[in-house]
């Protein structure tokens, strides 16, 4: 029985066993008060639950005495039903776990309790109270039962049900709102589904109408847009039936209702806007509150906005005055009169603008206020006087504004500038050059001035700081921007922190993602690491297969406590607790093995019956949702449960091209074709317009641009369908003002070229345009947008070409390219050919490395790229430290045998990882393999640790060493080292090998590879595909037969099973090789 389900059994048999006489008494009935006889025949009925709430009930006005648990016994034999403590005990906790994992019996009991028992459960629900509920010696803790209850999915959304149902009709209006905030709170918005808000009451008391109110305003981002459409419905409603507004030239939209609005005040028809007294409007202005609530309006549009605006100043508000400014929120944004405005006043708009960041799209539209504000707001004034007034406006100023700035203007600005969030690359380096050229010294007080200007200090200046410097830097708040290093910056800093001889290592000091660039060799050095220590470490595989090594050496393993049969052991009765628990974690960090992710989904699959029920199985999976395969996605998920599971599949980061597709067919058969789609549904399947085909995307490119902009906004995990971007195109060029561009070059008479605005509002899309239109745009333009165009996936060798022509046009021959220059160029840099790049200064390890961030340079290019840096920056390779060594990146594999050579093993075992993400020739990859010897010992020593940590270098084992790897480590391979494996080398593994390679592993064998296999090793790469495990126990079925996720009862040996959950996360992280 589970933790939860014995808490609420306790308290009833507990109370029962208290002094329980060995014979009953005769007069049972008459001496027991009547609510405690209701409660023994809800015993016998098996009402468990009407039983605990009559028992609650009856404590809270009767003092409990041992004599009153001897009757209530006696009462049980009296009726002839024959309990003994343990039986009951067994029955009343059996019954009332199911209810705890079976939700949809809560509700139904919920239903069929009496007034007074329902009366007592909303009690329950809304009292805070601390003190527990005593019995004699015998303790019930409602508070922690509650606890527990709201926090068991389904659980909470069965009380959400039922309060909304009954509780209005046995409570007081404040008390069932109260009730009902708490239950949504703990909902993540999912429960206002359209169904729901339909039931919401229609005749509150106005006191709780506002808190109701209020809770829907709190859950406003968790709801989807068709439910905060109908809950605006159902507020406005409300409010105007209480205004009496019966004409429709007056508005219902009072100060007050506004203020009750809240953020649904975006739902306002632009009518209803205009229609709003300026008294009203000007009250509402004028609240002390307004601001803070004109700060959440992200998704309001400039239409709304100007009408809010064009009211506003029909009041007795002046927008010419400061004060007025302040009161305006994130209407600001939106207020274009430049008319008659002075440096002062347009400082204090772009200080208000700051928080336009926030807004839900149309940001193009603010860079370009911003950019019209910055220049009346630097008239008659110099940039040095101004700069520390500009606000986040100084990220429109070029590279030439800011290499203008004084030394002193920056370091006198320093507070400003540090906590700009949206300065490109190039800008930090220049800013963080100038401050510390006032600077002189790099030390821990100069570094903490600089926020997010950290990034712009240079990889050998990190390197040259007074180590006890840096481990103040580490400690500091200012250790939050080191993640915003690159990777040669970072092993600037832990080679001093780290540097050999130290007798006090600072491996323990580094925390968060930075932790993930110590190297293996470094960790198995540090004599101090417990679990303490790994607090707030973030880890990756290599180091975290390697601690759970070290860290069992002194606690028990899990493989100790439990069996490894646990998966197999699992009945259908532990279904549910076990799915809670994996759905409330992230199984892709939970479980870094593949086979036993594998084995884990194939146990959910089973549990679930391949199917997805109702909502309450929902939210049982939890983050499962997005491992389900994709048969069950389009065929196993029901109608009812499909609008809760598609909330849920929103926030799925990486679905597979098959679960993407089963998704797509649903929402066809759910919505039909998008051309029929409210902006409503457009905006709540944004993150799946991807999955549609151009001609499908078309009319929403026409019909809701805005919305296709937005969504295309936030997709920065991986580059959309070249479809999905040519409709975003669409929608950019229908919706923007077409200009000839006025570059006077050859072939651009005519020409539209791209405008600022277009290149920001079309992000990823930016690919679609012909080079010729590239070629054609205005120098400004392009000085403002080569980052951005820099960082974009999808461009064509065409594009790159055309686009480092107009950094030649607009900047000079290479030969006068500084380092902000180089490092702004991003991909485009991939079209310098070899000569170029030798052009280049390539003296600083920092722009080497912005360089070499890219992977797809030709041998040629690269080789240059390396020469150019050793002569550039006179060091030989024997000199080059491990942070030259990540700087250097993908062009190390340009380095020939002998090069690679000349490596110093110090410096070679610190970065072997990073090493190890190259995609080098075999010769290369060998060589790194010889070194890894140096460092690691005889392959056929290697641990799991080592083999992750190694990466590609492990391509480099020759046949013979290949062989002698035993087949449990063969998961531990990294997939793109299994790329890399000649045919003829990777031919060399036995079958058993192959068959233990694991999923992943196997899914990146080449089709070359393949075709080099015998039959029996094809047969054991398919075992490993399919996830078959090399432990006979897995390759036993996990169960006799399909189990159902809401059992019945629970089957003998169910308490194993339980010891077993309470280990499962533990069980999780233990690598393969102890299963």
């Amino acid at each position: 029985m589970s933790q939860e389900a014995r808490t609420y059994s306790l308290f009833l048999f507990l109370f029962l066993s208290h002094g329980v006489a060995s014979h009953a008494l005769p007069d049972s009935r008459q001496d027991l008060h009547p609510l405690l006889q209701k409660m023994a025949e809800e015993i016998i009925d098996g009402s468990y639950l009407n039983a605990l709430l009559d028992l609650i009930q009856f404590q809270s006005s009767h003092v409990w005495t041992a004599d009153l648990s001897r009757r209530v016994l006696a009462y049980l034999n009296s009726r002839n039903v024959a309990f003994t403590i343990p039986s009951l005990q067994a029955v009343m906790g059996n019954h009332l776990e199911q209810r705890l994992y079976w939700p949809q019996k809560l509700l139904e009991d919920l239903r069929e309790t009496d007034a007074q028992q329902f009366r007592t459960a909303m009690k329950c629900l809304l009292e805070d109270k601390k003190d527990p509920l005593e019995l004699e010696d015998i303790i019930i803790d409602l508070g922690e039962i509650r606890e527990q209850a709201l926090q068991s999915p389904g659980v909470n959304r069965s009380l959400f049900l039922i309060t909304l149902e009954r509780c209005f009709q046995v409570l007081n209006s404040l008390e069932c709102v109260e009730i009902l905030g708490r239950l949504l709170r703990g909902s993540s918005g999912s429960f206002l589904q359209l169904d729901v808000t339909g039931r919401l009451p229609q005749d509150l008391r106005e006191d709780a109408f506002k808190n109701l109110s209020a809770v829907f305003k709190e859950l406003y981002d968790q709801t989807s847009a068709h439910s905060q459409r109908a809950l605006y419905s159902w507020m406005a409603g409300i409010l105007q039936t209480s205004s009496n507004a019966t004409d429709n030239s007056v508005s219902w939209v009072s100060a007050e209702n506004l203020w009750i609005l809240g953020r649904y005040m975006v739902h306002l028809s632009f009518e209803e806007i205009m229609k709003i007294s300026p008294i009203e409007i000007g009250l509402f202005i004028s609240y002390d509150n307004a601001t803070k609530q004109l700060d959440t309006i992200y998704d309001i549009t400039p239409e709304l906005a100007q009408a809010f605006l064009e009211r506003i100043s029909s009041s007795s508000f002046d927008m010419r005055n400061t004060s007025t400014i302040h009161r305006l929120g994130l209407l600001v944004c939106f207020y274009e009169d430049l008319e008659l405005l002075d440096a002062a006043m347009a400082q204090v708009r772009l200080h208000q603008m700051i928080k336009c960041s926030r807004l839900r799209g149309f940001q193009a539209g603010v860079q370009k206020l911003k950019a019209d504000l910055l220049d009346i707001a630097t008239e008659n004034q110099t940039l040095n006087e101004t700069l520390g007034s500009l606000s986040d406006a100084v990220v429109g100023l070029t590279h030439d504004q800011l290499e203008s700035l004084s030394p002193e203007a920056v370091h006198g600005a320093i507070s400003t500038l540090n906590q700009v969030s949206s300065w490109a690359k190039s800008q930090v380096i220049i800013l963080s050059a100038k401050y510390l050229a006032h600077e002189k010294v790099l030390s821990f007080y100069g570094v903490s001035q600089m926020g997010v200007l950290l990034a712009g200090v240079g990889t050998q200046a990190f390197y040259g700081m007074d180590r006890r410097d840096l481990l103040q830097v580490l400690r500091s708040s200012i250790s939050l921007h080191l993640s915003d290093l690159s990777p040669a910056q970072q092993q600037g800093v832990l080679s001093k922190m780290i540097e050999a001889g130290d007798a006090t290592s600072g491996v323990v000091e580094i925390q968060g993602a930075f932790f993930k660039e110590v190297s293996l060799f470094n960790l198995r050095r540090e004599p101090r690491f417990n679990a303490t220590a790994l607090k707030e470490k973030e880890l990756r595989r290599s180091q975290a297969l390697f601690l759970y090594e070290l860290l069992s050496q002194t606690t028990r393993r899990p493989s100790e406590l439990l069996r490894a049969r646990y998966l197999a052991a699992v009945p259908a009765s532990r279904c549910v607790p076990f799915l809670i628990s994996l759905g409330k974690s992230q199984l892709d960090s939970l479980v870094l093995d593949s086979h036993k992710k594998n084995s884990i989904l194939r146990k959910v699959q089973q549990c679930l019956n391949n199917s997805i029920a109702d909502e309450y199985a929902v939210d049982i999976v939890g983050n499962l949702l997005c491992h389900l395969p994709a048969a069950i996605l389009h065929r196993g998920v029901s109608p009812r449960a499909w609008a809760t599971a598609l909330h849920g599949l929103r926030d799925c980061p990486d679905l597979s091209p098959e679960q993407k597709a089963a998704v797509r067919l649903r929402l066809l058969e759910q919505h039909g074709l998008p051309q029929n789609w409210t902006a409503e549904t457009t905006k709540d399947l944004g993150p799946f317009l991807v999955l549609f085909s151009g001609e499908e995307l078309s009319s929403i490119a026409t019909k809701f641009p805005d919305i296709l902009q937005q969504a295309a906004s936030k997709m920065a995990r991986t580059p959309p369908p070249k479809e999905f971007l040519w409709a975003v195109f669409e929608s950019v060029q229908n919706s923007s003002e077409r200009r000839p561009s006025s570059d006077a070059s050859p072939g651009c008479h005519g020409v539209a070229a791209p405008s600022s605005e277009d290149i920001f509002k079309l992000a990823e899309a930016n690919a679609c345009w012909a080079p010729e239109d590239l070629l054609c745009m205005e120098e400004d333009t392009f000085i403002r947008n080569v980052e951005l165009l820099g960082a974009l996936r999808g461009l064509s060798r065409p594009q790159l070409m055309t686009l480092k022509e107009k950094a030649v046009q607009v900047w000079d021959t290479p030969s006068y390219w500084r380092e902000h220059h180089i490092v702004s160029l991003g991909r485009i840099a991939l079209a310098l050919n070899e000569s170029e790049l030798e052009q280049l200064d390539l003296s600083s390890i920092d722009t080497v490395a912005s360089l070499s961030q890219q992977t797809e340079w030709t041998p040629g290019q690269a080789k240059a790229i390396l020469q150019g840096f050793l002569e550039d920056s006179g060091y030989s390779i024997q000199d080059l430290k491990s942070f030259h060594l990540v700087g250097l990146g993908a062009t190390l594999c340009a380095m020939n045998v002998t090069e690679i050579s000349l490596i110093r093993i110090s410096e070679f075992r610190v970065v072997a990882a990073r090493i190890g993400t190259l995609l080098c020739s075999i010769h290369v990859l060998a060589e790194f393999k010889r070194k890894a010897e140096a460092v690691f010992g005889n392959p056929a020593e290697w641990s799991s640790s080592v083999l992750q940590e190694l990466g590609t270098i492990a391509a480099g084992l020759t046949k013979e060493e290949l062989r002698m790897l035993d087949e449990d480590l063969m998961p531990y391979f990294q997939p793109s080292a299994i790329q890399c494996l000649p045919d003829e080398i990777f031919r060399a593994l036995s079958a058993e090998q192959i068959a233990s390679l694991g999923p992943e592993n196997a899914a990146a064998v080449t089709p070359a590879q393949r075709g080099q296999l015998s039959a029996p090793q094809l047969q054991s790469l398919q075992r490993a595909l399919d996830g078959a495990k090399t432990r006979s126990w897995l390759d036993e079925p996990l169960s006799a037969s399909p189990t159902r996720i809401l059992a019945s009862r629970s089957p003998q040996g169910a308490s194993v099973a339980r010891g077993l959950w309470l280990g499962c996360p533990l069980l999780l992280l233990t690598p393969k090789v102890l299963w």
